[in-house]
Order: C-alpha cells, then sequence, then structure tokens
C-alpha cells in the first residue's frame, strides 16, 4: 500500500471490543494479570501499552523497518539509540548538527567513555577521515541543523557495513515521507516526533526504528529499563499526527521551495540554504537519496546579528520559538538559540555565523508569509 493509506490504517485497526475507528487511548498504568504463572501481552505501562504499540507498528512501517520504539522525547531517543555503545568505543557525527545531541555526546557519552569526533563537513571523505579502529558508529544528521547539508547515506552505510559500524541517522527534518535511510542501509533511524511527526506543536516524542533484530532487542531492553516514555495521550496525538504526514509535508515544502526562490534574490539575503534549491551544492545528492526537500530553510543576512535581530523582531507571521515542524511558521536565530551553548568560534568552524536566520515553514499561504518576511526585511 501507499505511504497515506498506511499512515491512516496500519497497526490500527477498528478496536475489536467497541469497534472504535481509532485506537483508543489506554490510560492505564497496570493490567490485570490471569493468574501468578501467566500474564497478559500487556502487563505495566512503562513496559509495553497498546497505544503506544499502535504508534510504533505505525512508524516501523512507515521507515520500512521491522521494529519501531516510541520514547518521550528526541533526546530520549537519541540516547537510547546510543546506549548499544559500550566504554571504549568511539562515535563519527557530523559537523553540523542539533545542540542537543552533542550535549548527548559531550555530556553524558563521553564521561562513560564513548568519545566522539565531529567530521570537518559532512562530505563522505571527512566523515571516513575521522573513523578509527574503535569506532562502532556513524551518526548521520541529514539534512543537517541548521544548515541543510546532505550526507550520503547510501555510501557512509556501504563502506560502514563492510567495517562493522553502524550508521544511526536523524531523519526528523525530512520525516519517513521524504526519506527511509534504513532503504539506504542504515541500521538505525532516530526522530524528534515532536516535529514533523506530530505536527502541530502539542506533543513531545522520540522514536527510533530499526530493520535488525538484536538492536531493537538492545534499545528495547533500555526503553523498559530506562523508563522514557510517552503517555498514551502523547502516542494518541502522535498516532493522529502520522494521519496527515503526506498532506501536510507536501505543503511544507511547497511552500518552502516558494521562499527559497524568493529569498534567494532578496538584496539583505547572503545565502539560502534549502536542499531543494539548485544553487545548493548537494542538490543532486537531495534529489537522489530524498522524494522531497522538506520544510525547514535558513539563510545568512548581510548585516550579521544586528540584521538578524531586525528581521526576527519584524515578522508578525512567524513566531519567534524554538523547535520546528508544526503547521505555524517559526523563526530562530541558531547562534542564540539552538547552538547557543557553543562558543562563536565553534560556531563558525561548523559554518553558523551570527547572521543565520532559521525558518520552519508552515502552512499558512506562501504569499501571506513571503510578504511578512519581505516586510521585516525592509527594515534591514
Amino acid at each position: 500500500m501507499h505511504f497515506e493509506t498506511l499512515a491512516i490504517h496500519d497497526g490500527q485497526a477498528p478496536d475489536p471490543q467497541t469497534g472504535s475507528v481509532t485506537v483508543p487511548i489506554f490510560q492505564t498504568s497496570t493490567f490485570e494479570r490471569e493468574d501468578l504463572d501467566h500474564r497478559r501481552e500487556f502487563f505495566y505501562s512503562r513496559v509495553a501499552n497498546p497505544t503506544r504499540s499502535a504508534l510504533e507498528s505505525t512508524l516501523a512501517l512507515l521507515e520500512n523497518g521491522k521494529h519501531g520504539l516510541a520514547f518521550a522525547s528526541g533526546v530520549a531517543a537519541m540516547n537510547a539509540a546510543m546506549q548499544v555503545l559500550k566504554p571504549g568505543d568511539h562515535i563519527v557525527a557530523g559537523c553540523d548538527i542539533y545542540g542537543g545531541t552533542i550535549r548527548i555526546c559531550e555530556q553524558l557519552m563521553r564521561p562513560w567513555g564513548v568519545e566522539t569526533t565531529y567530521a570537518a563537513s559532512e562530505s563522505t571523505e571527512d566523515y571516513l577521515a575521522c573513523i578509527r579502529p574503535e569506532t562502532r558508529m556513524i551518526w548521520l544528521e541529514t539534512p543537517s541543523n541548521p544548515l541543510l547539508q546532505i550526507s550520503d547515506i547510501r555510501a557512509l552505510s556501504a563502506i560502514a557495513r563492510e567495517r562493522n559500524i553502524l550508521v544511526a541517522v536523524d531523519n526528523t527534518f525530512s520525516s519517513p515521507y521524504f526519506q527511509r535511510p534504513l532503504d539506504l542501509g542504515a541500521h538505525i533511524v532516530v526522530h524528534s516526533t515532536t516535529k514533523y511527526i506530530g505536527g502541530h506543536s502539542d506533543v513531545i516524542g522520540g522514536a527510533v526504528v530499526t530493520s535488525d533484530d538484536n538492536l531493537h532487542h538492545r534499545i528495547r531492553n533500555y526503553q523498559a529499563a530506562g523508563g522514557a516514555v510517552p503517555a498514551p495521550w502523547d502516542c494518541w496525538l502522535l498516532l493522529r499526527g502520522l494521519k496527515t504526514l503526506k498532506v501536510r509535508m507536501e505543503e511544507h515544502q511547497k511552500n518552502a521551495m516558494h521562499l527559497a526562490l524568493a529569498l534567494e534574490s532578496h538584496p539583505a539575503v547572503e545565502r539560502v540554504f534549502y536542499p531543494g534549491l539548485p544553487s545548493h551544492p548537494q542538490h543532486e545528492l537531495a534529489g537522489l537519496q530524498m522524494s522531497g526537500y522538506g520544510g525547514m530553510l535558513t539563510i545568512a543576512l548581510k548585516g550579521g546579528l544586528p540584521a538578524a535581530r531586525k528581521l526576527i523582531a519584524g515578522t508578525k507571521l512567524f513566531i519567534l520559538a524554538d523547535s520546528l515542524g508544526g503547521v505555524e511558521s517559526l523563526i530562530a536565530s541558531p547562534a542564540k538559540m539552538t547552538l547557543g551553548a557553543l562558543t562563536e568560534e565553534q560556531r563558525r568552524r561548523r559554518g553558523c555565523t551570527d547572521g543565520m536566520v532559521r525558518l520552519s515553514i508552515g502552512l499558512e499561504n506562501a504569499e501571506d508569509l513571503q510578504e511578512d518576511l519581505f516586510n521585516a526585511l525592509a527594515t534591514i
């Protein structure tokens, strides 16, 4: 079946007891056991819950994977995926990745004995230059946050499998509608379901998907023992979001492309970062491994941080806020927000200047969004 059919039906059959066409919210912490020697499939909601199981099944199928695991947040999912490593192991990560991922690597994994090396760029050659004998995972975020750089999942996965290295891909920006890393050879896919999968800025969640039985067993054990699981209500909201993921992603992309083309020729804009533009250095690669370019774009303004402040203050429809992927358009300063914990030199090394502004393009009318941005740009 096609993506949108699976998103609506798979793992979500009408409830056999009541006939409810939507998965019920099993708002319970525990379930009755049959007797001392036998327990039902569900016995304690930290370990498993029917609403969560429906979400996990649907997420796995949409990523073309075998196993899905839901978590209480995106960073909880990232942390769980990295728990398959052990002290002494080594991670190679992209240069341009989410600040929360860096915090996990530096504040949680490094003290535990797992080191991370960050590639000089998202090129395959720079990833390979960082590999050591003890490297056990390559962590990709593609498109990256906030520079929308593209990593070659297929090439890196092929090389990694030859060397017994796991490849994990943060697929949050694309969603499974526009990109399926498992099909390209990756071992693990991670999502912040808070973003496009939820889609309405009303839930926090994360997910891990894999087709490897051993990896699933290990991460599932960590999920049950660690306990960072989403509540049944959160799972229900995410299931609801999945039903409209296709139509939302198509509109996010259409609006983002409209604005990227318009902004590329604006005199106040130095550069537009959007993989759908022919001017993007990895536009061809993006077209090969993605079926669409997504709803995120970043612009670099000629006036630096003062110009970014004026743009952010001057918009009426774009809301200054963290996060992304909702129906409403959001605006953010990577230097002051998502990457605020890094030093100016660290940001500059990864190509993130103070004049950059990240835009999460929502579902408003594209012409209204363009007028809002151009009115604000006129104040610079």
